[in-house]
């Protein structure tokens, strides 16, 4: 947790006396100057020369009418008092326009990190850490808002990694996922339960390589015209049980309690199942089936013969295990699995015939084709398609890990982005949180989108919940959260300040002056319950948390281009053009 910010604030010196005393005497001092500058040109006008005396002469002889008024003083007079009327009408209209979309919170800024407090996130830092490292410059870093009290842009560089916590409709997608999407440089994974991000951004990343949609659900009408194949994952029974354990938290209710045995024991034996299916070469539908058959001994004699024996051995304890002991771990395992009976998803994992001529996406050639995108779509529910989605993502991060690995420095020439919309529902990666601390060195930038702390805490825990946050080298809260906890937390990261009240009391000859020092909260957990739209709190490594207005996509130079496409891809457009009659 961040040290609290102590700013203090200037003493309050206007009072309603204070107030009354100086508007009486601005306004005594205009009228007088308004009637001293009528009288000096007044008289030039009509001719008679320079009226003698001082300024206060002047003005008190006109007002007991010792000095001469002429005609031309009252056009002089009237024309001063409408080019003042208009000048304060201007100046009122500047300020209210300027002042036109500030919001509550919006005065808070002051007390939060502006300028040098916030210098990594500018845009000279961040252009100075691309040329560093070797990325093009023209694309800085992903685009995070611009500053409420300075108006500066921010940026997150291409070794930050970043978490956002949104609630439901806050913006996050249209000022977050989109414009970090066509930020992107190199390649870039996508997850999301909902086809938005892929409309409005599939039509300009196509421009830079191939676009792939996973979509066996039928979130965005995509058609398998082209197959991943999940057991080209499992190289060795360590890959095998990274599947299984993405299928294991992919399959679960957020907050379910496990079984203490049958959860462990039924993972081990989805691994032991996908090494056998996938030495085997055999399609991963034929893993369920050997899930509702307990005493098929095949799995176990594959794996064996591929020389995994003490796997083998695994499987053997299961298959040969009392009868409800082993009911109890199939069906368990069944239950992780049971995506794979559903055959709309079947037809993006399997092979449709022995020479499928449809395209194959192998994760490897992914990460070295720089330029490409996938989206993976899916929703939660029963038979989700989130643990392919989560064995997707994790296959193809793994693969630019390894990629990185073999390249100058240990990192990736080009970075690679993966937005995690939505990740505590479609994208339950249970890894997450440890590859937070080293992703980002090695060029493989993530954002994980939640909608709220206890999400993540179904997912990863509290501790986990916790490192994923630390990780970060970005955290943004977009609003629309209303556990306590949580806010109090970012209240108190957010920081205090000393506000100085002031107070005058007038007694018979004397006048007393009492001051007294109160610290405050910056925010208060209220006030980022109730974030207005458009405002996020950023915190940032090295930097001071600050308020910025966000930047949706429809306020972009990609505005048009990006309107076009989801006007292109709008579903309703077909059925429109289908009941048109020809």
């Amino acid at each position: 947790m961040t040290t609290p910010n102590n700013r203090r604030a200037q003493p309050s010196l206007w009072g309603p006396d204070t107030i009354l005393m100086y508007g009486t005497g601005a306004l005594t001092i205009s009228i007088s100057l308004i009637m001293w500058i009528s009288i000096q040109a007044g008289w030039r006008i009509a001719g008679l020369g320079r009226p003698q005396g001082g300024f206060w002469t002047i003005v008190f002889g006109a007002i007991r009418g010792t000095t001469t008024w002429p005609a031309a003083s009252t056009i002089v007079a009237i024309a001063s008092v409408l080019t003042i009327t208009v000048a304060i009408a201007a100046g009122w209209l500047l300020i209210g326009h300027r002042t036109r979309h500030r919001t509550r919170v919006d005065q808070s800024s002051h007390y939060l990190g502006v300028r040098h407090d916030i210098s990594p996130l500018s845009k000279a830092s961040v252009v100075a850490k691309a040329k560093r490292l070797g990325v093009d410059p023209s694309t800085p870093g992903i685009p995070i808002g611009v500053t409420v009290a300075s108006g500066e842009r921010l940026y997150g560089s291409w070794e930050d990694m970043h978490v956002d916590i949104w609630g439901p409709r806050t913006g996050k997608t249209t000022s977050r996922a989109i414009p970090a999407i066509l930020a992107a440089p190199g390649s870039v994974l996508v997850t999301s339960n909902k086809r938005d991000v892929v409309d409005a951004t599939r039509d300009l990343r196509a421009e830079r390589g191939p676009v792939w949609v996973f979509d066996p659900q039928h979130l965005a009408g995509e058609q398998p015209t082209w197959w991943w194949n999940p057991l080209s994952y499992v190289t060795d029974e360590v890959q095998a049980s990274k599947l299984a354990a993405h299928f294991a938290s992919g399959s679960r209710a957020p907050g379910a309690r496990t079984d203490a045995f049958f959860d462990p024991a039924g993972q081990d034996l989805l691994a032991g199942l996908l090494l056998a299916a996938a030495v085997d070469h055999r399609p991963i539908t034929d893993v369920y089936r050997w899930l509702t058959r307990p005493t098929d001994d095949t799995p176990m004699r594959l794996v064996a013969a591929a020389g995994y024996e003490l796997t083998a051995d695994q499987l053997a304890g299961v298959i040969f295990a009392p009868d409800k002991q082993r009911g109890g771990i199939y069906g368990t395992a069944q239950q992780m699995a049971s995506c794979l009976t559903n055959r709309q998803i079947a037809a993006w994992i399997t092979p449709q015939e022995p020479d499928d001529p449809r395209a194959q996406l192998r994760a490897t050639d992914f990460v070295h084709a720089d330029g490409g995108t996938l989206y993976s779509l899916s929703k939660e529910g029963t038979s989700t398609a989130g643990p392919l989605v989560t064995a997707l993502t994790a296959a193809v991060a793994e693969a630019a890990e390894n990629l990185a690995a073999q390249s100058a420095g240990g990192r990736l020439q080009t970075p690679l982005l993966g937005v995690l919309d939505e990740a505590a529902n479609v994208c339950r990666w249970t890894d997450l949180p440890a590859l937070y601390s080293h992703y980002g060195s090695r060029g493989i930038i993530l954002m994980t989108i939640l909608q709220s702390w206890s999400q993540g805490v179904d997912v990863w825990g509290e501790s986990g919940m916790r490192k994923l946050w630390s990780a970060a080298n970005i955290a943004i809260y977009g609003g629309g959260v209303k556990e306590r906890d949580f806010l109090d937390t970012l209240a108190a990261m957010i920081g205090d300040y000393d506000k100085t009240t002031r107070s005058v009391s007038v007694g018979k000859g004397h006048r007393n002056v009492t001051q007294q020092l109160n610290r405050q909260r910056i925010l208060e957990a209220a006030d980022l319950a109730a974030m207005p739209p458009g405002r996020a709190v950023v915190f940032a490594s090295g930097a001071r948390p600050t308020l910025i207005a966000t930047q949706p996509w429809m306020t972009s130079p990609d505005a048009a281009a990006i309107r076009a496409s989801v006007d292109a891809h709008d579903p309703s457009r077909d059925t429109q053009l289908q009941e048109t009659p020809t």
